[in-house]
């Protein structure tokens, strides 16, 4: 039987109203490459100003970090200053989502990269400065909080491109193939973005590391933010009615658990590596291994994008998100740079997995004008674990050693193992569309897998 609806939209591109219907009918499975997805007309407009704009995501955590500590030779005091921008970073992007779904990405990105050049030129004058502790903390507050959630919007731009008016079924692949290329960009830039900001700080300083990562996302964001044609729909609410929050959605909130212990992972690696690396005189060597660590979460994610999975993706988050935590039970144990690159390099396989069954399922969690905020909510949680495993392992080192910090990736991911587990029953959402999503025999299946953005 086949089911058809209708909704209005207008686009961020122009004013005009246009009405579209979807078949919810299932088609024949399909398959769709990496190639075939980058072939699509119109992706790399909107692409390459993101990887752009993207890539100094990873940088400012690491920069921040180098320069504080520098200025104040804490790991303490660092840690907090990453996490407080963190913080802020989580609890207000999944709002710019929220925005860029009612008025359109571009709206919301040009005002938010001016703002985050402009605080991050204030962070570093105060840093340099030596000025109180407190007055960093605060100046990272708007540094954190302005950091342009380019990723969830792409996501929200691949959904809109292959689930619009005649859509072909080959559409929910084309989906769960860009959501494998996007976790795959997003481990990319931690690969690039630590390793760039710790060699610019060594070659030059920590501040000229985050003068480069402001420089890039102002110019990326407004080269993305300029490129509409291809920016999502923004889907009219009916007279009267409130549009629900993302949150609204238990599954949701579920997943936002699971992803703040992957970002408590990232969060302890990222200040565990360096101080590791600096007890054995090898400063500059932490952001290669943590570089290292986001490496091999990337080629996982390639690997993830290219094979048809048979199992439903409830399940294939849960495993992966176990041999995660297997994975960080051992980092603090490692007693020398080689043994921790390899055990991080084995730790970050499971990274890639997770985070793609996790933006997969979350996608058919929420209603059509919800997209963008629910996936930077996860993105946010992402970076909400961050602070406080950043935080939480810099307290850790400056009390107790090098190795203690690791404690915090392997905690923080066993409690986000437990949610998940004990909980994953929220993770089908109504009329069973997450059990279909990259089922290797019912990938064709646009309607279910992603509903429709444009109606």
């Amino acid at each position: 039987m086949t089911a058809r609806r209708t909704v209005e939209i207008t686009a961020d591109s122009a004013p005009e109203t246009a009405t579209s219907t979807v078949d919810t009918a299932a088609e024949p499975p399909a398959r769709v490459g990496y190639g075939e997805l980058l072939r699509t007309p119109g992706a790399w407009t909107f692409l390459s100003p993101a990887l752009v704009a993207r890539l100094p995501y990873a940088m400012l955590s690491m920069g921040l970090l180098l320069l504080v500590t520098q200025t104040t030779g804490s790991y303490g005091t660092a840690g907090t200053a990453v996490a407080v921008a963190a913080v802020a970073q989580a609890l207000i992007g999944p709002q710019t989502g929220r925005l860029a779904d009612r008025y359109g990405q571009a709206a919301v990105l040009v005002p938010t990269v001016l703002v985050h050049a402009a605080s991050v030129g204030v962070l570093i004058a105060l840093a340099l400065g030596h000025a109180p502790d407190w007055s960093v903390y605060l100046a990272a507050v708007p540094a954190g909080a302005s950091v342009p959630q380019v990723g969830a919007m792409v996501r929200a731009r691949w959904v809109s491109t292959f689930t619009g008016e005649g859509a072909s079924p080959a559409a929910g692949a084309k989906v769960s193939t860009a959501f494998a290329f996007e976790s795959v960009t997003d481990e990319f830039t931690f690969v690039v973005g630590p390793i760039l900001a710790a060699n610019i700080a060594a070659l030059a300083s920590p501040a000229v590391a985050l003068v480069v990562e402001a420089s890039l996302t102002l110019v990326g964001g407004l080269a993305f933010a300029a490129q509409r044609r291809s920016a999502p729909a923004r889907i009219l609410p009916e007279p009267g009615v409130r549009r629900a929050s993302a949150l609204a959605s238990p599954g949701v909130r579920l997943l936002v658990g699971a992803f703040l212990g992957v970002g408590a992972v990232f969060g302890g690696m990222q200040v565990s590596v360096n101080a590791f690396a600096d007890s054995v005189g090898q400063h500059d060597s932490g952001g290669t291994v943590y570089g290292i660590f986001a490496g091999g979460s990337m080629l996982a994610g390639v690997l993830y994008g290219v094979i048809a999975w048979r199992r439903p993706v409830q399940q294939r988050m849960a495993m992966s998100y176990t041999m995660l935590v297997l994975g960080c039970s051992v980092l603090w144990a490692m007693p020398n740079l080689v043994a921790l690159t390899v055990a991080g390099l084995v730790c970050g396989l499971a990274i890639a997995p997770t985070l793609i069954s996790g933006y997969t399922l979350v996608e058919t969690l929420v209603a059509d004008g919800a997209k963008t905020e629910a996936f930077t909510w996860l993105t946010g949680a992402i970076g909400l674990g961050l602070a406080f495993g950043s935080m939480a392992a810099g307290k850790l080192l400056d009390g107790h050693g090098p190795s203690v910090g690791f404690l915090v990736p392997a905690v923080g991911a066993g409690l986000g193992l437990i949610a998940l587990l004990s909980m994953r029953h929220l993770l089908v959402a109504p009329g069973g569309a997450s059990r279909v999503v990259a089922s290797s025999a019912e990938r064709g299946n646009a309607a279910q897998l992603v509903g429709a953005a444009k109606g």
